[in-house]
């Protein structure tokens, strides 16, 4: 096994794409022929004088030796020298903030350059891959559904009428610089309070920014200045979205979070109203995609519900993108019992009304030997992999592993596993 080096951290200036190293070698040139030039005004002299000093010494000690210590002497003294100009002018002094400045210069030089990428869902299961997919490519837009009508989000939803805010503020959250504070902070809720109660600052911030700005666009867009996150955040649609479920027994079932609790076979969902307007930026996006990703996340009340905005389905089909789903590992009580991987796969073209809305799926190959008994008791089992069924739709199968290493058993998705699952198969087969 290899060990790993530790590399100092006044390397991190020369890491590639940082755009740094081309100016340093033109600074060197020119700071070595004004020497040269100051040199020959003063007749040569000093350079003769050097010259021989250098010579005297040499006698004693090889000249490659010489050279290379004088070089690596100079060579150290210029960078340090325009190191600390640079960051006395930007007022950097401290480890950290040079750091900053330095994982500021490899955002815009480096991840600037990454892909085009729409990652289409909603819930943990698309901030979990936002977390992840942050560290491929400055070029991302998060597409999220507004079907949620539960917990502080829906109470804020009914009460001031403006869209539910908690998948929004869990992907703000993902691709946020300082992402372990940010999530500390919108994660918090209000133990007791008339009215505060249940619900979460993140929610309360994102609510009163939409307030402020005048609608829930415009509040994603400021709060994504203020946080400096990677990439972007859009709701799929502006309008007041609500999910129904039609049950297989017949049964109609009326948002979210009660289609889970409607403990029955899905026959089709749809919204009311059935003529949401995709937001304009959310189409462009599509449009400009270079890779679009579906999922993971709850099938029907995450995924799903994006495409039944018919803009989005459509321009999703019309995408030249390669365009891959991100398979859940487990099934999910009360929405996709029973299901394998093709099952998911036929649903997203039901309701996509398409064939075209996906090239590949990407699912997990690994589970824990010692898996937890809590997924047994709660009627969740791994998604079974029917390959053969998925090619016959004409869809490639990409396995890896993705989950986390857990003792516990536990099985949940690795944010840096799936982001370099995602990265290899669109570098190798997406082109």
């Amino acid at each position: 096994m290899l060990k790993k080096i530790k590399i100092p951290k006044q390397a991190g200036w020369l890491i590639p794409g940082l755009q740094v190293k081309r100016w340093f070698a033109l600074i060197f040139a020119g700071t070595i022929l004004m020497t040269i030039g100051i040199l020959i005004l003063f007749d040569l002299q000093p350079i003769y004088n050097t010259m021989q000093f250098i010579s005297k010494i040499a006698t004693k000690i090889s000249t490659e030796w010489l050279a290379f210590g004088i070089v690596m002497i100079g060579a150290a003294l210029f960078f340090k020298g325009w190191q600390k100009t640079n960051l006395s002018i930007l007022d950097m002094e401290d480890d950290r903030n040079n750091d900053i400045l330095l994982e500021h210069l490899y955002r815009r030089r480096k991840l600037n350059r990454g892909p085009r990428i729409v990652a289409v869902g909603g819930g943990t299961g698309l901030s979990m891959l936002l977390s992840g997919v942050k560290n491929i490519t400055n070029n991302l837009t998060a597409v999220v559904t507004v079907g949620d009508d539960g917990g502080s989000s829906g109470r804020l939803r009914e009460d001031l009428g403006i869209l539910p805010p908690g998948d929004i503020r869990h992907c703000i959250t993902a691709l946020a610089d300082d992402e372990d504070l940010v999530n500390k902070l919108f994660k918090y809720r209000f133990n007791n309070g008339e009215g505060l109660e249940g619900h979460s600052f993140g929610n309360l911030f994102i609510t009163a920014l939409c307030d402020i700005t005048g609608d829930m666009v415009s509040a994603v867009r400021a709060s994504s200045k203020v946080l400096s996150i990677r990439g972007r955040v859009l709701p799929a649609t502006l309008d007041d979205m609500k999910l129904v479920a039609e049950m297989e027994d017949g049964r109609i079932i009326h948002g979210e979070s009660n289609i889970p609790e409607a403990q029955g076979k899905i026959k089709r969902l749809f919204t009311e109203p059935n003529d949401c307007k995709a937001l304009a930026e959310v189409i462009d996006a599509i449009k400009n995609a270079e890779l679009i990703i579906l999922g993971p996340g709850s099938l029907y009340t995450s995924v799903i519900p994006n495409l039944l905005i018919k803009e989005i389905s459509q321009e999703i089909s019309k995408s030249k993108a390669k365009k891959i789903y991100v398979c859940n590992i487990m099934t999910q009580p009360g929405e996709t019992d029973n299901y394998k991987a093709s099952d998911h796969l036929k649903a997203l073209i039901q309701h996509a009304g398409s064939n075209n809305i996906v090239d590949a799926v990407l699912v997990n190959d690994y589970l824990p030997e010692n898996l937890a008994d809590k997924y047994k008791e709660a009627n969740s089992f791994p998604v079974e992999v029917d390959s053969a069924e998925i090619k016959k739709m004409g869809i490639k199968v990409f396995a890896r592993k993705l989950i986390q290493d857990s003792k516990e058993g536990l099985v949940r998705h690795s944010s840096t596993r799936v982001a370099r699952a995602l990265f290899y198969w669109f570098k190798k087969f997406g082109k």
